[in-house]
């Protein structure tokens, strides 16, 4: 859901609960994309180098509801300019423009690559591409198309592998204009998979292009 207004703007988001630990086993596939339940936690505005000038059609920042067990807390994105879009960031999260890529500032091997697609995109050929691409981290796991309770709400392309190492997603979706995006996404098992799940999932369901 993309923000229309510069007021304040709530996402509640009930996010399927797993809880990915170093010592656990891969997971079972589930009727929904696996995804963490962000935890309350006190946060730190992000300081990048890579940062840019704001979009100026699009207010600065916004505020989001993000619902965990304890309650829905509201945390303030700050909007970032990507190469072709942009999209709101969480503190404890960073933006490299120039890779299009959203990471966790302190641990970076938890992140997820943005890419525009051309509007003559292959549908069919990115599903053989990311089918092959996720093969070896584990099962690969289908769940396009309606995504109950999950901030991207539909996805053209919804790939995910699920094993030892963790999560790792592939996504075709399409923002509310209609332009497409491939996102790459990688989340290890480990402490910081739910700090960084629920917040990166709404950051990416505000992806907007420029040209729109």
């Amino acid at each position: 859901m993309i923000p229309k207004s510069s007021g304040r703007m709530k996402i509640s988001i009930l996010v399927v609960a797993l809880t990915l630990t170093a010592c656990s086993g891969t997971a079972e596939p589930s009727i929904t994309p696996e995804i963490s339940t962000p935890v309350n936690e006190e946060v730190t505005a992000p300081e990048s180098e890579n940062e840019q000038k704001p979009e100026a059609s699009r207010p600065s920042s916004e505020n989001f509801d993000l619902m965990t067990g304890e309650g829905n807390p509201s945390h303030t994105a700050t909007l970032q300019q990507g190469e072709g879009f942009s999209l709101y960031v969480f503190e404890k999260f960073a933006f490299d423009a120039a890779k299009g890529r959203l990471f966790l500032s302190s641990h970076p091997e938890y992140y997820v690559d943005i890419e525009k697609l051309p509007a003559n995109y292959d549908l069919a050929q990115l599903a053989t591409a990311g089918k092959k691409e996720l093969d070896p981290f584990g099962k690969v796991s289908d769940y396009s198309g309606e995504l109950v309770e999950h901030p991207l709400g539909f996805a053209e392309l919804y790939l995910q592998s699920s094993g030892g190492e963790g999560i790792h997603d592939y996504i075709v979706w399409k923002s509310e204009p209609g332009d497409a995006f491939l996102f790459r996404l990688r989340n290890p098992k480990g402490e910081e998979a739910s700090d960084f799940a629920g917040p990166v999932l709404v950051s990416l369901s505000t992806v907007l292009s420029d040209s729109k």
